[in-house]
């Protein structure tokens, strides 16, 4: 049988031993010697069983064997830039640059073709099992008030600019309006905003919208959703996953993603220290709002030092502008500062109780309000588990996968520039909790939503919610509430006026979830072409420059920033020479 090969370990054939025939040994030895590493070459010969004792179980191919009888170099290759191995370090700047020959390595190769087939599972799962309509909406589109800021795109209408979609958020209930009633789409979405490990300025999300749902139905499919599409070379998907709500999250692991792969818990010891007589304690108790919070770090005593310790009070000093205090229960008691030692003289056995310590924990306590001090444990929580795991201890499974649901947000939050007025706490086309309406006109601040996030080993994969379906709420929550314009939103409005069903929905972050699944650093590994953390492409060195003739169809002029604003924002570029 004759069959054609190419020389390449990436191959979809995978690697193949090679043997020539004798009559053409030494031209075929020739040509396969002296091609350059990463040339394609194109073999022809006979495929056989490599001979007994010869056969290699470790490779799909090892039972086989091309003897060779011709050889022709296709495309020879240049000097690499860096060699293509998993093994081989590449700083990320130089990967990017080189995007193409980094899609060879067999780890993007394999977060790829993951991230495909996990695609085409979700799609057969919607689509061939539940009856959903895969649907593409614009991506031109105009300004949405709140979120996050939009890529502005210019028109040939003088003044006026298309917006990219944050999300297809608006097309999406227009839809559910217009009778489809089981919609999804493979959404790209734009953000103008820094990138970060598990952000880019355009990613892709897992969109869907239903009608006549609520919260349980949407949970139930997301969660049968993930269990069909799981790669099966993972632990298998358990559900129903677990919930807890935006309350309980925030005062057990002082975050609203928690990774509850591991402990640690945040515990409130306020009763044990009502009669206390440290100064910081006390003040805090006095005030109205004032707790005591405090965490157990597992043989912190054994593997965290005096750096470790001063490390996370300067963290907790500088950011949260609160003291934490390190308290040794049992072991190395001499590491005690003064104010360590009163608290252990005053109520040491209670504390011991409460928080029950092994011999060498250490316990981090912070007192003052309830969600300032719940979220500084929950940062502290996070930061000893990288310096315990650092020093061999291992906390969090990385083949663990800890699903959770995540309920009852917040409607609305106080503006931080101007902590008087509100703004949502996810989008303003949330639904508020049934049980909370009436408090919309006298107590909105106290509003529960009808959002859930779904949080996978302390990273948010999806978020969504029931969604505003009776125009007059919709038009109250806008204008009255959060003061935004609602010309901007008026076709949403005269959508909802005319028999919008009841609808909920749900995205699921397609590039963060296949970035925890397979263990990638980042979420650029497992997108073919990302953008540097400063949202630029390396590759073709996007963005790029516009000739001034090619803006003056849109009506714009570039105008430069002074020296002073370049300092202030490092993302802008130095002005060069206009062509």
């Amino acid at each position: 049988m004759w069959r054609v090969a190419f020389f390449a370990s990436r191959s979809r054939s995978h690697l193949v031993w090679m043997d020539s025939v004798p009559k053409s040994a030494a031209s075929v030895k020739k040509i396969l010697c002296e091609a350059p590493v990463e040339s394609v070459v194109q073999v022809s010969g006979t495929v056989v069983s490599r001979p007994p004792g010869q056969e290699n179980p470790k490779m799909p191919t090892g039972e086989i064997e091309v003897k060779v009888k011709t050889a022709e170099l296709l495309n020879p290759c240049k000097k690499l830039p860096f060699e293509v191995k998993d093994f081989m370090k590449k700083t990320e700047a130089l990967r990017l640059q080189y995007r193409y020959l980094d899609l060879r390595s067999s780890q993007m190769q394999y977060n790829l073709r993951l991230r495909s087939q996990m695609v085409m599972k979700m799609r057969e799962y919607l689509c061939n099992l539940h009856g959903f309509v895969d649907v593409e909406t614009p991506t031109l589109f105009k300004r949405t008030p709140g979120g996050a800021k939009e890529f502005v795109v210019p028109s040939r209408e003088p003044g006026k600019f298309y917006s990219l979609p944050q999300s297809p958020q608006q097309f999406k209930q227009l839809l559910m309006v217009g009778g489809l009633d089981r919609y999804f789409q493979v959404a790209r979405c734009y953000r103008d905003e820094g990138s970060k490990p598990d952000r880019q300025p355009e990613f892709t999300q897992i969109d869907i919208e239903m009608s006549f749902v609520d919260q349980t139905g949407i949970r139930s499919l997301i969660e049968g959703l993930l269990q069909y599409s799981w790669p099966r070379d993972k632990a298998p998907v358990g559900v129903p996953f677990p919930s807890m709500t935006f309350a309980e999250a925030l005062a057990t692991y002082g975050t609203d993603k928690p990774d509850t792969r591991f402990g640690m818990k945040i515990v409130d010891i306020s009763d044990v220290f009502r009669n206390t007589e440290v100064g910081f304690l006390q003040d805090a108790l006095s005030k109205p709002q004032g707790t005591v919070k405090a965490i157990c770090i597992p043989e912190g005593a054994k593997y965290l030092k005096r750096k470790d310790i001063e490390s996370i009070r300067k963290f907790a000093a500088d950011h949260f502008d609160q003291e934490v205090l390190p308290v040794f229960l049992k072991a190395n008691r001499n590491w005690n500062s003064p104010v360590a030692k009163l608290v252990m003289e005053e109520q040491g056995p209670g504390l011991l109780r409460r928080m029950e310590n092994q011999e060498e924990d250490m316990v981090l306590l912070t007192a003052g309000e309830h969600k300032r001090a719940c979220t500084l444990l929950g940062k502290l929580r996070l930061e000893c588990a990288d310096l315990l795991e650092a020093r061999g201890v291992l906390l969090r499974d990385p083949a663990l996968f800890s699903f959770l649901w995540v309920v009852d947000f917040p409607l609305f939050l106080p503006k931080e520039e101007n902590p008087g007025e509100l703004e949502s706490a996810h989008h303003p086309f949330t639904a508020p909790h049934p049980g909370d309406i009436h408090l919309l006109h006298t107590e909105p601040e106290k509003v529960r939503s009808q959002h859930y996030d779904l949080v996978l080993n302390g990273s948010e994969i999806g978020g969504g919610s029931v969604r505003i379906h009776d125009a007059q709420l919709q038009r109250y929550i806008l204008e009255t509430l959060l003061k935004e314009d609602v010309k901007l939103l008026s076709h949403l409005l005269q959508a909802l006026d005319h028999g919008a069903p009841p609808h909920g929905g749900i995205a699921l972050g397609l590039d963060r979830l296949i970035c925890l699944v397979t263990g990638a650093p980042s979420i650029r590994d497992v997108i073919a072409f990302p953008k540097s953390f400063r949202g630029q492409d390396l590759m073709s060195n996007a963005p790029d420059f516009i000739p001034p003739e090619d803006l003056k169809p849109y009506h714009i002029q570039v105008s430069w920033p002074t020296d002073k604003e370049t300092e202030k924002n490092p993302l802008n570029p130095p002005r060069q020479a206009e062509s």
